[in-house]
């Protein structure tokens, strides 16, 4: 009978050191030096600017006509509930709202192909506003959220979960959404759009 071998379990390649005489002079690597910190200096920090329109959780930016970002499965969702967007958003809020798409939205509808041919002639609706982006990838949610963080003054209609829990991290955005074969607004206080006295 032979000798069984064992497994060796947690082997790492062997790396060289960087201290090593075989190295070159030029690639060792550098000692580091402890430098001591002075206790009176002051601390640096970044702290993210929060937007003027803001007063507290209330967007002043908010107000008809709506401007509402729409995602590329809150238009198949429309699709299969029978909902003309744009009536069906003038009567959620109650006002003119205007439907705003993406490039990055319109591509992903493209991507999609035949089976979407009828959502991608609905976001073609020339009611429909295209905004063109200027930053490189197409993924679609990360737009959404930029431009929602960039510029206050959007609604962001979406059926998707993980783009809604994003959403809801950035104050002041109103989300959007479809339940009962109809829109309903998920964050908006009631005092938006009424007269200011």
């Amino acid at each position: 009978m032979g000798k069984q071998k064992t497994k060796k379990f947690a082997v790492m390649k062997r790396m060289i050191n960087l201290k090593d005489h075989r190295i070159k002079e030029k690639d060792r690597a550098k000692a580091k030096g402890k430098t001591k910190k002075d206790p009176s200096e002051l601390k640096e920090r970044e702290v993210p600017k929060h937007p003027s329109c803001l007063f507290f959780q209330y967007n002043t930016q908010l107000g008809p006509p709506y401007h509402v970002l729409i995602d590329t499965n809150f238009i198949n969702f429309s699709i299969k509930a029978k909902l003309d967007i744009v009536q069906s958003m003038m009567d959620c809020l109650y006002a003119k709202c205007i439907p705003y798409i993406t490039d990055c939205v319109m591509a992903e509808i493209e991507k999609l192909g035949m089976k979407y041919r009828v959502a991608l002639r609905i976001a073609k609706d020339p009611r429909f506003e295209r905004l063109p982006c200027a930053h490189k990838g197409t993924y679609a949610d990360d737009c959404l959220v930029q431009r929602v963080t960039q510029h206050k003054c959007y609604i962001l209609a979406t059926v998707d979960r993980d783009l809604k829990r994003r959403i809801r991290k950035i104050p002041g955005v109103p989300i959007m959404y479809i339940s009962n074969h109809r829109y309903n607004i998920e964050r908006m206080p009631d005092d938006y759009g009424a007269p200011r006295f």
